[in-house]
């Protein structure tokens, strides 16, 4: 069973991470990319634009019911924290930013979602290619100003961050889930900037 917790609580203490800024083309070689329903992985690039540098996922055809993935492919892990720094540019249908933990195919993962249209901040779980909510909190996702957004996957305990402050903790005992790979998302109707991502393993 599923059971949501909307309270504070210590999480497990972080060792060094991985941080990873996106200054050049190059880091395009760490990641992996991917997507759900039918088609290519998609395109992202390292771009520049009047909000700053980062990374997005440029096309080539935007679909709001379609994501687009893409992992940090030197970490893998079942215990870990993943936090990223982003701006919602734009999008008609969708204006989101995303993080994945402990994925292993596009129908098993953890997602969690922020929704600059929505104003909300969304915990899911994809088991067996069925999407169900487990979490979540309204809170205001501008899409004028830099967002923080992290997760912390520890045993059947995902504690969610946005801004820098602990929005909620679901407990889920029916897909903790082995380890898996870690990333970013978005719909690819959006044009979300990722300036940053860190990565580390809990304990």
């Amino acid at each position: 069973m599923s059971m949501l917790l909307f309270a504070c609580g210590p999480t497990a203490s972080r060792p060094s991470a991985d941080a990873v800024t996106f200054d050049t083309a190059e880091r395009l070689a760490d990641f992996d990319f991917g997507a759900s329903r039918d088609g290519g992985p998609g395109k992202w690039s390292v771009i520049d634009n009047d909000a700053g540098r980062g990374l997005a996922q440029t096309g080539p055809e935007p679909n709001e019911n379609r994501l687009a993935f893409a992992f940090y492919r030197p970490f893998s892990g079942r215990d870990v924290y993943v936090s990223t720094r982003f701006l919602t540019n734009s999008g008609k249908n969708e204006q989101t930013a995303g993080l994945v933990v402990r994925f292993r195919s596009p129908d098993d993962y953890y997602a969690v979602c922020a929704d600059a249209l929505e104003n909300n901040v969304t915990l899911y779980r994809v088991a067996s290619g069925r999407r169900e909510t487990i979490g979540g909190m309204d809170v205001n996702v501008s899409g004028e100003a830099r967002h923080t957004l992290g997760i912390a996957a520890n045993e059947d305990r995902l504690t969610v961050f946005f801004d820098g402050k602990e929005l909620f903790v679901a407990i889920d005992r029916r897909f903790p889930g082995p380890p898996g790979k870690v990333g970013l998302w978005t719909h690819t109707d959006s044009m979300t900037l990722f300036e940053a991502l860190e990565v580390s393993a809990l304990h």
